[in-house]
C-alpha cells in the first residue's frame, strides 16, 4: 500500500522515515528495533523515535522506548524515555 500526502514538492515540511529490523541475540532473545527519524529537505535530522524489544524465550519482554530531539547545539537529545518490563505468567 502506498499514500500520497499532496504536498507540493518544495514544501519544508519534515519527511519521516521507518526503519524496522529484527533479530535473535546469543542468548535466543528476539530483539526488534523500531527507528522513525524525521529530516528535513536537506537530509539533517530533526528527531528520532526508537522502540527497541528483546523478547526471551520464556515470553519476558523488555521495550525501551526513546524520543530525541536536534538541539542547538546541533546534537540529538533525549527528552523522554521509558522503559517496561513485562514477565510472562507461569
Amino acid at each position: 500500500m502506498s499514500g500520497n500526502n499532496d504536498t507540493p514538492a518544495d514544501d519544508d515540511s519534515p519527511n519521516v522515515v521507518e526503519v524496522v529490523t529484527e533479530g535473535v541475540d546469543e542468548e535466543g532473545d528476539l530483539v526488534i528495533d523500531d527507528l522513525v527519524v524525521a529530516v528535513d529537505s536537506e537530509g539533517k535530522i530533526l528527531a528520532t523515535d526508537e522502540t527497541v524489544a528483546i523478547i526471551t524465550p520464556e515470553g519476558d519482554a523488555v521495550v525501551d522506548e526513546k524520543l530525541s530531539v536536534l538541539g542547538e547545539d546541533g546534537k540529538l537529545h533525549t527528552v523522554e524515555e521509558d522503559i517496561a518490563v513485562l514477565e510472562a505468567d507461569e
